[in-house]
């Protein structure tokens, strides 16, 4: 059965389809033997489908882990910098997993890894407004008037953050905790939300991301999402 060559990508579990996309109109991505272009279709019984020059193999099967990342590794698939790879933490598992969004190398907690394209699609697109939840310590303490600019929407160098939600404020000495709710993937976001308000990050968490929590998987370690957790992902969206 012939389908979109960026969705035969995304099942193969080598990229999502908007990087698969990407790959097309970068000329990557050759369909028996001339470029590829967006819109065309193929099957993969009968033709050959070649991705900077390697047959593009059938597809595996679909894994997502939940992984409790910790601070001092990157949210990618390799590292100019030589820095630890957050699928470092991944070595027993045989499919070829990619992460679904990022945390920053100082930044731990809960982050999905996945081979499934569409799923990735449908958790990282914008438009489905996923809530992530993060624990914050910054040094300073988070007043009345800094949660309301929280929550109405801050204006950073590349545009104007949507609401946010913030919760369990707790004040130590001359740092402050708090829970904070947002629903875009800005680079770097809350981190530079913060900084706005003159409030240094000194420790960063997310700890929850739409129905999902870190409970019972320890920092380093990750646990396999049930066909259930997959479902509801998708259903939520």
């Amino acid at each position: 059965m012939a389908e979109r060559i960026q969705k035969l990508i995304a099942q193969a579990g080598l990229a999502s389809r908007r990087q698969a996309e990407i790959w097309i109109e970068e000329g990557r991505v050759l369909l028996n033997g001339d470029p590829a272009k967006l819109g065309d279709r193929a099957d993969v019984a009968i033709d050959q489908i070649k991705i900077n020059g390697k047959n593009l193999a059938p597809a595996q099967e679909k894994v997502t882990v939940l992984l409790n990342k910790p601070r001092g590794y990157v949210s990618t698939l390799k590292d100019p910098e030589g820095r630890k790879l957050v699928t470092d933490l991944l070595g027993d598992l045989p499919q070829r997993l990619f992460p679904v969004g990022r945390l920053d190398y100082n930044t731990e907690g809960l982050l999905l890894l996945t081979n499934d394209g569409e799923l990735a699609q449908q958790v990282s697109h914008p438009r489905h407004h996923i809530e992530k939840t993060y624990l914050v310590k910054v040094h300073g303490l988070l007043t009345g008037k800094m949660v309301k600019r929280l929550e109405r929407g801050l204006v950073l160098e590349d545009g104007k953050t949507a609401p946010a939600k913030v919760d369990k404020i707790r004040t130590t000495g001359s740092s402050c905790w708090f829970e904070l709710t947002i629903h875009e993937g800005k680079n770097r976001q809350v981190r530079r939300m913060c900084e706005t308000l003159g409030l240094t990050v000194v420790r960063l968490k997310r700890i929850r991301l739409d129905f999902l929590d870190l409970k019972d998987v320890m920092t380093g370690s990750y646990r396999r999402l049930s066909a259930g957790e997959i479902k509801q992902l998708k259903i939520n969206k």
